[in-house]
C-alpha cells in the first residue's frame, strides 16, 4: 500500500508539472481592462495562440474594436531587428491570433486597440524557449 501511494504521488507531481498554466497578463490601459492568455508558458521557438479580452470601465466586453498584435525582438550583435505584425480575429468575445517566434530569447509584445478613432497600447515582454 505504500509503495502504491508513493507512485501515485510521483504521478500527481509528474502530471502538475507538465500541465503548466497558460501564460498570462493582465493590465488596464485608459479606461479598458486588458486580459492576455498565451497557450503555453513560457511561450516557445514557433507558433503560440493568443487570446485577448478587453472590457470597458463599466466591465462590459468589447467586441468592436480593431486588435493588431505586433512582436519584436531588438537588434543584437550580427542580427537585425526582427518585427512582426498580425491581425486578431474576434470569436466568442475575445480576440484570437497566433504569434509565431522566430527564435528564443526576449521578445517585446505591443497590442494596439483602436476604437472610436482612438488606439492604446498594452506592451509586455516574454521570454521565448
Amino acid at each position: 500500500m505504500k509503495r502504491f501511494t508513493v507512485i501515485l504521488a510521483i504521478l500527481f507531481l509528474a502530471f502538475g508539472l507538465a500541465y503548466a498554466k497558460d501564460y498570462t497578463v493582465t493590465k488596464k490601459v485608459g479606461s479598458y481592462m486588458v486580459h492576455v492568455r498565451m497557450d503555453k508558458n513560457p511561450p516557445i521557438t514557433g507558433k503560440n495562440n493568443i487570446e485577448i479580452s478587453i472590457q470597458d470601465a463599466a466591465g462590459a466586453d468589447v467586441v468592436d474594436a480593431v486588435v493588431i498584435v505586433e512582436y519584436s525582438m531588438p537588434a543584437m550583435p550580427g542580427m537585425p531587428a526582427m518585427n512582426y505584425k498580425t491581425k486578431t480575429e474576434t470569436k466568442n468575445k475575445k480576440y484570437m491570433a497566433t504569434v509565431d517566434f522566430s527564435m528564443s530569447g526576449a521578445w517585446n509584445i505591443n497590442v494596439k486597440i483602436t476604437r472610436a478613432g482612438k488606439t492604446q497600447s498594452v506592451k509586455f515582454n516574454v521570454d521565448v524557449s
